[in-house]
């Protein structure tokens, strides 16, 4: 028990000659910061390649796991249990502290990448770089409840207006969005993927890095307007006119820049997306759906539409890039949940029947409630409870995939990739009851990963809405 040894491996986009830099900033950031929860630091050469090797202390002072990190292309991570006492929960969070450190050094890497993306046949599309989406897909994007809270908040202004059919005629109008919202969508997504058109092509150029840094900082310091217009320029220069690119093509660009194409630092992808969507779509039975696709950098994945025969699938570039195909699979699983579960219309009904019992029973029993500083308290009650009953219907939809795609390690890998940054918030015991109780209806990272790994495959659960709704409370009370 004691030499036992989990070993991983982690997909990551660096080039190989940084990953150097990338052993060098986990030694940095992450190692030296805290030292006191380390012992027997090492650096060496292991067949080819640079590694750290380090020993985890426990709360005692007493050694608990070895670690060790080969700089291979998928990285490699080693992890021995020291004491028998060491349970899988822990060697799971050591993992989870590596892969976010990776995950910090990556997106150091990506902020000074060139990122291109454009669909075969249609014109080309800067990517927008933050995460800030376009307003109607904030309204509709995932189980769209910011919908039903806009309608709820709209519906004491109506009151005031229109009296009491304000609700049923708020209503009416809210299931017209709810039937209509995967048209919506898919009106404001950038590219459409169709079975003609299926392919998204990707390509990365990583700017020079400093290899004597120790943090992976770039040795050209480019503004965001000069990376914009070398951007522009390798558009027009190449893509809008070929649909393709390479490095002899972009030569000239980058050396009026000043830097150098080096082939090692270009990198390509082309995706089938309409492909990894039908046999998703085949795999649930379902009718394939409309397929779109926005460019931004920003990783994320959303069903829309009150039913499986009129869903809209949305995925960004940034999620195309930063996952491998099984991960998007597996992505896409969880958005097919959401579809088979019809969860729009299930929080469209929850909203409801609070939106008429708040008018109709609770405003002529208690018009103190509504009238007086009470009211903001209620309102952030009920949005709580009903965020909360939202996390049952996204742990479904992770249940789902795991049965269906059959692959709950691998949807627990994506998730720590693209939610690195709140797995590092939730690290702290003392912010796990805050994340539970966000108006968020997504469970916290931390839950949905652990329980993704602790899955048996096959994945065999007769009803996963009821195990999910279990699982969630559970979580809840743990953390509190």
């Amino acid at each position: 028990m004691m030499e036992e040894t989990s070993s991983y491996t982690i997909e990551i986009e660096t080039p190989r000659e940084y990953i150097q830099s990338l052993i060098d900033f986990i030694d940095q950031k992450y190692i030296k910061p805290q030292r006191e929860r380390f012992a027997d630091v090492s650096r060496k050469i292991l067949d080819g390649f640079p590694s750290i090797a380090f020993t985890l202390l426990d709360s005692t002072g007493k050694q608990s796991l070895s670690v060790e990190v080969i700089g291979s292309k998928p990285l490699k991570l080693n992890i021995k249990r020291l004491q028998p006492t060491v349970s899988m929960e822990e060697i799971e969070e050591a993992k989870q502290d590596i892969i976010i450190v990776v995950e910090f050094f990556e997106e150091k890497v990506r902020s000074n990448t060139l990122f291109l993306a454009w669909r075969e046949g249609e014109d080309i599309v800067p990517e927008r770089l933050h995460a800030k989406e376009k307003s109607l897909n904030r309204l509709f994007l995932e189980t769209q409840i910011l919908l039903s809270v806009a309608f709820i908040s709209l519906g004491m202004v109506l009151f005031l207006i229109i009296g009491w059919l304000a609700p049923i005629v708020l209503l009416a109008v809210q299931l017209v969005f709810v039937f209509y919202s995967n048209k919506i969508i898919a009106r404001t997504a950038d590219w459409h993927i169709t079975q003609s058109s299926p392919n998204i092509h990707l390509l990365e150029y990583h700017l020079p890095m400093n290899n004597g840094s120790e943090t992976g900082d770039s040795a050209h310091k480019y503004s965001k307007d000069e990376l914009l217009q070398i951007k522009k320029e390798i558009y027009e220069e190449t893509l809008a006119k070929k649909g393709e690119i390479d490095c002899a093509a972009v030569q000239k660009v980058f050396e009026k820049h000043g830097s150098a194409c080096n082939p090692e630092d270009l990198s390509t992808k082309k995706l089938n997306v309409y492909e990894l969507v039908k046999r998703t779509a085949d795999r649930f039975g379902f009718p394939i759906p409309e397929i779109v696709v926005s460019n931004t950098t920003v990783p994320n994945a959303a069903a829309s539409g009150p039913s499986p025969s009129r869903g809209t699938i949305l995925i960004t570039t940034g999620l195309l890039n930063q996952l491998n195909e099984d991960e998007i699979l597996g992505v896409l699983g969880h958005e097919f949940g959401h579809l088979r579960g019809r969860d729009p219309l299930l929080l469209y009904a929850l909203t409801g029947i609070e939106f008429l019992l708040r008018f109709y029973v609770l405003l002529p029993l208690f018009p103190l409630l509504f009238s007086s500083v009470l009211f903001v308290f209620y309102f952030w009650a009920v949005m709580t409870i009903i965020y909360f009953i939202a996390k049952f219907f996204e742990a479904r939809a992770d249940l789902v995939s795991a049965i269906v795609i059959g692959k709950p390690k691998v949807l627990g890998d994506a998730l720590e990739k693209i939610g690195f940054k709140r797995l590092l918030i939730e690290r702290a015991p003392s912010n796990r009851l805050q994340e539970w109780i966000r108006l968020d209806p997504h469970p916290p990272i931390y839950f949905r990963v652990n329980r993704l790994m602790k899955l048996r495959e096959p994945v065999e659960i007769r009803h996963p809405l009821v195990q999910s709704a279990k699982d969630v409370i559970h979580g809840f009370f743990a953390s509190s």
